[in-house]
């Protein structure tokens, strides 16, 4: 969220929140006792969870036990990710708490390693890396025409299939033998669903796009020499559109927007906004950004925007495709957060780690609905912009840096690798590199290799 500089000091909210990284160093993973201590105890903004309470049936004492067993599952994923190779088949946190991680694998032999991380093994018939193989070869189908009838397919890793949405189940089988796609990997799943992207109806924050249309403000950047901005989403506005604030003064313009295809933009703002590590909890206290770590699938996750405020819910599934009218847009993930138009672009925080940018969905949140937001790591990333946070990491940075090829601002993806200080370390969760996340510091994000 943005705020107007002439705000001072009454404007701006007091930093809250703990790094979500922090407490994959203390209590050991798979409490469901509320009692357990962990880093993130009492340390989480009273909104945050409140929302967790609302809209996912938890107690305050329940919701911070889960905020701090789903920081730890990713880097048991992340490490198992990388041991098992080829047999991994995905992982996800179950259970009211998210006491439970379990990782699945094609390969039984392979179990004894995974419970003996800590997690539960599941034994499944193709590896992660096919069914993402699948989805692709029908993302490139969708690239040249949309198919009609399937607005939504994603990678279920708890179902170990790749998951068509439709209303019409012959149209799926269709776009699959187009694609060339094994029909054993494949569920086709009957849903009257009809995503529609978050736009134009009366925005975190709402700002305006040129003399009319609305959209929420994703989360604050910086780029290059000092260009400070947001990202939000492409649909929002094309490259040159001007914007106003919630205010309705002057903001800035669309430095740079894709859609279809993918769905995030940013903007670029003038001397008189200036960006801040903070997301709108409308009425339950402001969020504080960390950083942009990936959460592991079934973590909760919360959105904020600009019709509806702030709702919580679950990540579902990551690599999802999605058709709009205007075209399909791939990958993004898929949430049972609910949402609704002026929505769009607005922030998706699981934690303190800055997840996505809403793109758009099905249902609203009177019913309940489904949300898709575009991993906000890929905008960073393309347009070489850095995820506005609050000062320091797991530790202070250190004064003389040893050489290596690692460095800040860099968007890492899970099986990167880098060198510091004469070692050799591989990713284990995406995000962007920030100043005191050194590999050595931060053991869930980074193992020596």
């Amino acid at each position: 969220m943005l705020h107007k500089r002439v705000m001072g000091a009454a404007g701006a909210t007091v930093a809250i929140g703990a790094l979500v990284l922090a407490g994959l160093q203390g209590a050991a993973f798979g409490s469901d006792s509320p009692d357990t201590p962990d880093s993130a105890s009492g340390q989480y903004s009273p909104g945050l969870l409140k929302a967790m309470q609302r809209d996912l049936d938890l107690t305050a004492a329940q919701a911070r036990t889960r905020l701090a067993n789903e920081s730890e599952a990713g880097a048991v994923a992340g490490t198992l990710r990388l041991s098992l190779g080829r047999s991994y088949g995905g992982a996800w946190v179950s259970g009211k708490t998210s006491a439970d991680v379990v990782v699945a694998t094609t390969d039984a032999t392979e179990a004894r390693k995974i419970t003996d991380e800590g997690a539960r093994a599941k034994v499944v018939d193709h590896s992660l890396a096919r069914l993402d193989a699948a989805k692709a070869d029908l993302d490139r189908v969708a690239e040249h025409s949309s198919p009609a009838h399937v607005p939504v397919w994603y990678v279920d890793t708890t179902a170990n299939r790749v998951v068509l949405h439709t209303s019409r189940p012959a149209a799926a089988e269709r776009f699959a033998a187009a694609a060339g796609v094994d029909a054993s990997l494949l569920k086709v799943q009957r849903s009257d669903e009809k995503p529609r992207t978050y736009a134009d109806i009366v925005g975190g924050d709402a700002y305006y796009i040129g003399s009319g249309s609305r959209c929420s403000v994703g989360f604050s950047v910086t780029r290059g020499g000092g260009q400070n901005g947001f990202v939000t989403a492409g649909h929002c506005g094309r490259t040159g559109a001007t914007t106003t604030g919630v205010n309705r003064q002057a903001q800035g313009s669309f430095q740079g927007s894709t859609f279809p295809g993918r769905d995030y933009a940013w903007v670029g703002v003038n001397s008189q906004w200036t960006p801040t590590p903070t997301v709108n909890g409308y009425g339950t206290g402001t969020k504080q950004v960390q950083g942009s770590t990936e959460a592991v699938e079934r973590a909760a996750v919360c959105r904020s925007g600009s019709t509806t405020g702030w709702h919580c819910g679950t990540i579902q599934q990551r690599n999802s495709s999605v058709t709009y009218p205007q075209g399909t847009i791939s990958p993004v993930t898929r949430t049972n957060v609910c949402a609704e138009p002026g929505d769009s672009g607005g922030s998706f925080i699981s934690g303190t780690q800055a997840q996505g940018v809403t793109s758009g969905g099905s249902g609203n949140c009177s019913s309940g609905g489904t949300t898709y937001f575009q991993p906000v790591n890929a905008a960073l990333q393309v347009y070489g912009l850095t995820l506005t946070t609050t000062d320091g990491g797991p530790t202070d940075p250190p004064t003389d840096p040893p050489g290596g090829t690692w460095s800040t601002g860099t968007v890492y993806q899970a099986g990167d690798t880098v060198t510091y200080g004469g070692t050799s370390y591989r990713c284990l969760q995406g995000h962007q590199a920030l100043p005191g996340w050194e590999p050595p510091n931060v053991p869930a994000l980074w193992q020596a290799v």
